[in-house]
């Protein structure tokens, strides 16, 4: 990393301008108006999500994330003095689809900046439109290893750390323990998903290499609804520890396969359901010792944060969970960019954000981040387990909420 990343830091970069610059650009005249339009014109913004389709319910997540990142800073003067206005397309989950949306978003509908989609399936072939039409780029779910070989340098990705380093906070606690209390095997079911394996695979090869025996290792389709046959095959293997990568509706339909088993690992990992609101009732309540890793924590303390908390919590009756946050993330690192190079349009000025975050940390609601140059986050994720009713940060030891539960009470 250069130095000037370290030095120059943009304060909480939820898009706001001070009370002193939002009057100077509301009062300019027209000579003064910063480049990209008018203080009269919005700022459009386009987007495709998957709000039909396999991916539909983080995609609905991160749409609400978007939203509020859009209504607290329309609150707070907009960017550059103007309102943002969001224009989402459904790509319904489907790579074709999205690649047409996000073309049909730059090119017919004109739309100053972009913002990525949900799922690394997606985020992939959107990345390369962006490139092509020379825009930035920054997105909030394309966490898989491959989204960063693939040479973009338009991309950023607007969370702590990429998939396959989620869980290296628990991979270190369990290879620390004393040797008689490590896990010795490990059963892992994952989908057919660049993020979801990405996060299942970075923890069981990092148990494996330290001699953890891998007795399954299951890959299912991501329209799978029927896990008997997998859980089936995980009971009978009665692995110490079990792994799942997963979205959100298939590690339901796969714990309560488990449970009907009477399966009891000594410890169970799945990526992103957990960390759902819905995920509690979903399985019946018997979610005791499962844990996640996350990005964000809706108790963080970082100055925007509570903000957002509070008006996300006014807009659904709930606090945001990690969709929604990477999601308002993304907005505000596209919008500490904007309004530190002074424009938003297609054109020269993309170059100029790009540019910008390379050389900058951002101050955001799930921390600092700063980028590699592939666009890779430098820092570290969280690792989450139910206690007692409520899901709590258990690692790493110095910001935990609550003690991790090992070996897991039974489901």
């Amino acid at each position: 990393m250069t130095a000037p990343r370290h030095g120059r830091r943009i304060a909480t970069a939820i898009g706001m301008l001070s009370v002193a610059a939002v009057t100077a650009v509301a009062c300019s005249g027209a000579g003064d108006e910063p480049e990209g339009g008018g203080s009269e014109d919005p700022i459009v913004i386009g987007v495709s999500l998957p709000l039909t389709g396999d991916f539909s319910e983080p995609g609905k997540g991160v749409e609400r994330g978007y939203e509020a990142w859009r209504d607290i800073v329309n609150e707070n003067g907009g960017l550059l003095g103007r309102q943002v206005e969001l224009k989402i397309l459904d790509d319904q989950s489907n790579a074709d689809r999205v690649v047409s949306d996000y073309e049909s978003l730059i090119a017919q509908d004109g739309v100053d900046l972009v913002f990525g989609p949900f799922s690394t399936r997606l985020v992939v072939p959107s990345a390369r439109v962006a490139q092509e039409y020379g825009m930035l780029f920054v997105e909030p779910a394309g966490a898989a290893q491959e989204v960063f070989e693939q040479g973009f340098d338009n991309l950023f990705y607007a969370a702590p750390a990429i998939a396959n380093d989620h869980y290296n906070n628990l991979a270190d606690y369990l290879l620390a323990l004393p040797e008689g209390e490590r896990p010795e095997t490990a059963a892992v079911a994952a989908m057919d998903d660049p993020f979801a394996q990405g996060t299942a695979y970075g923890l069981r090869d990092k148990l494996e290499a330290a001699g953890v025996e891998v007795l399954v290792d299951e890959v299912y389709p991501p329209n799978t609804t029927d896990f008997s046959t997998i859980a089936a095959k995980i009971a009978q293997s009665d692995a110490d520890i079990v792994i799942g990568g997963t979205q959100y509706q298939d590690a339901v339909n796969l714990i309560i396969a488990l449970q009907q088993l009477d399966y009891q690992p000594e410890l169970a990992a799945f990526s992103t359901a957990p960390t759902n609101p819905e995920f509690a009732a979903a399985i019946g309540g018997a979610t005791e010792g499962i844990l996640a890793p996350t990005g964000y924590s809706p108790k963080s303390q970082f100055p925007s944060n509570i903000e957002f908390v509070e008006k996300y919590t006014e807009m659904h009756g709930n606090p945001p969970s990690e969709d929604e946050a990477n999601a308002y993330t993304t907005g505000q690192v596209v919008a500490a960019a904007v309004e530190a190079v002074g424009c938003a349009e297609q054109g020269e000025c993309q170059q100029e954000l790009i540019d910008w975050l390379r050389e900058n940390t951002v101050e955001t609601v799930v921390g600092p981040l700063s980028w590699d140059e592939t666009g890779k986050p430098t820092g570290a994720h969280l690792i989450q387990q139910w206690i007692g009713g409520e899901i709590l940060i258990v690692l790493p030891e110095d910001v935990k909420e609550g003690d991790f539960l090992f070996p897991k009470p039974a489901w």
